[in-house]
């Protein structure tokens, strides 16, 4: 039996450390987890506090992926907002008249300035990180003129937003839903992508 050459022995594991390397970076671009190493548990800070009661911890472990649902809902929209008004109006759109209400504006700037007076790292520079669910609603609607080319109806958007911040309501406040809520905060999401799609 012959033996290789060191240098194809060599070649074979840069080529594996190589393409491993790659499939991370592939991981990391597309937010996936292709397995290439055992995932390590990650340590919850809840299991830190043995004195809330495991039904709760259950019930927290359950009501988490709707929470999660509506962060990624409610940053998305707070993005495609962002986006569109800042290609129609350039970076300032906030101070050029788009902000129609001062019932959104106001209350932003008062978050911002609360955070600020106490000390709190500010959550971002935007005023738009201040808007509520129901206020980015109203700064679509207030904003049809841009917003009309994104959406296929203006009612169907003020619909579709008041029942998300209803069904939004008992997450974003922790308490738990039953599986009926769960499946219409479902259909609803649904009915949102739909509206842009």
């Amino acid at each position: 039996m012959s033996k290789r050459p060191d240098g194809l022995i060599r070649a074979f594991g840069m080529s594996g450390l190589q393409m491993v390397s790659d499939l991370h970076k592939v991981e990391k671009d597309h937010a996936v987890d292709l397995q290439i190493e055992p995932s390590k548990k990650v340590e919850r800070r809840l299991s830190q506090y043995a004195q809330f009661e495991s039904d709760l911890r259950a019930d927290a472990a359950r009501m988490s992926e709707f929470y999660e649902v509506f962060y990624c809902l409610e940053n998305s929209i707070r993005n495609l907002v962002k986006d569109a008004l800042v290609d129609a109006e350039g970076s300032d759109w906030w101070n050029s008249g788009r902000v129609h209400d001062e019932r959104i504006k106001k209350p932003c700037e008062s978050r911002r300035k609360k955070e600020i007076d106490n000390a709190v790292t500010p959550r971002s520079e935007l005023l738009i990180d201040y808007t509520t669910f129901g206020e980015l609603s109203q700064l679509i609607t207030g904003n049809w003129d841009i917003f009309g080319a994104v959406f296929t109806s203006k009612s169907a958007v003020s619909n579709v937003t008041n029942q998300l911040n209803l069904l939004r309501g008992p997450i974003a406040h922790c308490n738990p839903t039953d599986e009926l809520e769960q499946e219409r905060l479902n259909l609803a999401v649904r009915s949102w992508f739909k509206l842009i799609s």
